[in-house]
C-alpha cells in the first residue's frame, strides 16, 4: 500500500542519516591496539620518545571522549540550526562535519598525525549530536499521528542496524586489520554521500513550513508529496490549530523552558528519560560482554562474532518495537522495557556472584547480556527519542531536543568515566546501580507519563496541564463547588 511504501521511503532516509554515527561508535574499540601502535610510532618518530602504558591510555581516552564532547556540542547547536535553516537543510549542512571528519581520518596515517584522529572524532561527534536531534524532529513532524510513533522509531531501527554493520565491517577479515583501520574510520563518508544525493528530493517538514515560515501552500505541497494523495482535512486542521496556539511566539531557548510552568513536567519527563537511557547500563553491558564470553569458554578469536550477536539482538528488538508501538503505545513499551531490564540486572548480578560455584552460571550471564539488550531495544532505545516531538509544541520542540540531547551525551560521558570504578569497587554487584535506575524510571513512567499514541498535541497538553497546574486545578475545582453551593442556597 501507499502508506507502507512511504514508511519504507522514510526509513531508508533514516538509514542514511544515522548509520554513519553507529559505525564510528561501534568499531573504534575493535582496533585499539592498532591506533595505540600508531600513536607510539608517531611519538617515536617525532621526538624519539617511547610512550608507556599510562601515556598511551591517556591519549586513547582523549580519542574516545572527543566523540562524546562533540556530541554534546552538536546537541546544543542542533536547536538553533533547525530553527534557522529548517530541519531538512540542517541535516544536509550537517554533512560538512561528517565529510570533514572522514577526510581527516583517512589522511591521518599518511600525515602521521594522531591529532587528526582526535579532531575527526570530535567532528563526527558534532555530526551525531545534530542528526540525533534534528532527524527525529523531522520524522515526527512529517508523519501522520496514527503512524507517528512507527515512523519516528524507524531511526532507532537503523541506528541498531548501523551498530551491526559497524561490528561486521570491523571484523579482521574485512576492515578491522592493521593496514585498513584508517579506511574503516573514514567509511562513514559513504552513507553521507548517498544522503547528499537523496535527501534533496524529500520535502521540508510540513509543520516547519506552516508554523515557522507561515507558508501554507508549501506545507500543502509537502504533505501531498509525503502522503502520495490528497491531504486529509483533519490533519491540516490539526497543524493549523497548533499554529493558532503558538501564533506570535518565537522559538524558545532551553532556559526559557526551565521557567515556563506550562511545560514543567514535560521538561522533567524528557530530562529523566534521556538521562535514564544512558544511565540504565546498556552501553556498559556491551563492554562487559567480552569478559562474560571468556568466562563461558568462548575463545578470543570467536568473541568478535559473538559481539555481532549482541548487535543483532538490539536490531531485532527495535524492529519488534517498531511493529508494536502503534498497538501497545509508548507508555507500555517504555515501562515494560525498564521493568524487564530491572529483572535481568538482578539475575545478572546473581549469576556473576555464583559463577565460581555453579558451572553453568557463565552461560546464564551470557543469556542475561542478550536479554538485557533485547529489553532495551524493545522500549527505551526507540521510544525515548520520539517523546519531545509528541509532548512539545513547535516553538518549544527545538529547545526540548537540545535539553534531551545534551543530557544524553553528558550522561554517556559520565558513564564512560565511572563504569571502570564501578567494576573495580563493586565487582559482581556493578550492575545493581543500573537496576535501581531502571526500576526508578519505570515507577516514574507509571506515575507521570500519559499515553501519547494517536493523540493530538492539544490532547496531550491537557493531560500534562493537570500536573503542571495541580494546585491551581484543585483551587479551581473547589471554587466551582463553592459557587455551586452558594447558588443552591439562594432562595
Amino acid at each position: 500500500s501507499t502508506g507502507v511504501l512511504k514508511r519504507i521511503r522514510k526509513s531508508f532516509t533514516t538509514l542514511l542519516l544515522i548509520i554513519d554515527i553507529c559505525i564510528r561508535f561501534s568499531v573504534l574499540y575493535s582496533f585499539l591496539q592498532f591506533i595505540q601502535n600508531f600513536v607510539n610510532e608517531t611519538f617515536l618518530e617525532r621526538w624519539g620518545i617511547q610512550l608507556g602504558v599510562y601515556e598511551l591510555t591517556l591519549i586513547w581516552t582523549f580519542i574516545v571522549s572527543s566523540f562524546s564532547l562533540g556530541g554534546f556540542i552538536g546537541a546544543l547547536i542542533a536547536g538553533p540550526m533547525s530553527v534557522r535553516f529548517g530541519r531538512k537543510k540542517s541535516m544536509l549542512l550537517n554533512n560538512v562535519f561528517l565529510l570533514s571528519s572522514s577526510l581527516l581520518a583517512l589522511l591521518s596515517r599518511t600525515a602521521k598525525s594522531f591529532e587528526m584522529i582526535i579532531i575527526s572524532r570530535f567532528l563526527v561527534g558534532i555530526n551525531a549530536g545534530i542528526s540525533m536531534n534534528v532527524q527525529p524532529m523531522y520524522f515526527g513532524e512529517s508523519a501522520p499521528k496514527h503512524l507517528r510513533g512507527a515512523v519516528s522509531l524507524s531511526s532507532a531501527v537503523f541506528t541498531s542496524f548501523g551498530l551491526v554493520l559497524g561490528q561486521v565491517v570491523s571484523l579482521k577479515e574485512l576492515l578491522g586489520s592493521e593496514p585498513c583501520w584508517q579506511y574503516l574510520l573514514a567509511s562513514n563518508a559513504i552513507p553521507g554521500f548517498i544522503q547528499l544525493l537523496t535527501l534533496p528530493w524529500f520535502p521540508e517538514s510540513p509543520r516547519y513550513l506552516l508554523i515557522d515560515c507561515g507558508d501554507k501552500e508549501a506545507c500543502l505541497m509537502a504533505l501531498q508529496r509525503l502522503r502520495g494523495c490528497e491531504v486529509q482535512r483533519e490533519e491540516l486542521d490539526e497543524i493549523l490549530q497548533e499554529q493558532n496556539e503558538t501564533k506570535g511566539e518565537c522559538a524558545k531557548q532551553p532556559w526559557e523552558l526551565f521557567t515556563d510552568r506550562s511545560v514543567r513536567w514535560q521538561l522533567i519527563t524528557v530530562a529523566v528519560l534521556s538521562s535514564a537511557m544512558q544511565l540504565c547500563g546498556n552501553d556498559s553491558i556491551y563492554f562487559y560482554a567480552s569478559y562474560v564470553f571468556q568466562e563461558a569458554g568462548i575463545s578470543a578469536g570467536q568473541i568478535q562474532y559473538m559481539a555481532i550477536g549482541t548487535g543483532m539482538c538490539e536490531f531485532t528488538a527495535c524492529i519488534l518495537c517498531n511493529l508494536l508501538i502503534e498497538r501497545l503505545g509508548r507508555r507500555l513499551m517504555l515501562m515494560g522495557g525498564y521493568v524487564l531490564m530491572t529483572g535481568w540486572a538482578i539475575v545478572f548480578t546473581v549469576a556473576l556472584s555464583l559463577e565460581n560455584m555453579v558451572s553453568w552460571m557463565p552461560y546464564l550471564s551470557m543469556t542475561c547480556i542478550f536479554t538485557y539488550i533485547l529489553s532495551f531495544g524493545m522500549g527505551p532505545a526507540g521510544v525515548t527519542g520520539i517523546l519531545p516531538t509528541e509532548i512539545f509544541n513547535q516553538t518549544s520542540r527545538p529547545a526540548a531536543y537540545m535539553t534531551a540531547g545534551s543530557l544524553m551525551w553528558l550522561n554517556l560521558f559520565i558513564i564512560g568515566m565511572i563504569f571502570p570504578f564501578l567494576v573495580s569497587g563493586l565487582g559482581q554487584y556493578c550492575f545493581v546501580p543500573f537496576g535501581a535506575v531502571c526500576l526508578l524510571t519505570a515507577l516514574y513512567i507509571q506515575m507521570v507519563l500519559p499515553e501519547t499514541k494517536g493523540k493530538t498535541l492539544s490532547m496531550i497538553t491537557k493531560e500534562f496541564y493537570r500536573l503542571n497546574y495541580r494546585g491551581q486545578v484543585k483551587m479551581d475545582i473547589e471554587g466551582k463547588q463553592a459557587q455551586s453551593s452558594l447558588l443552591l442556597s439562594l432562595p
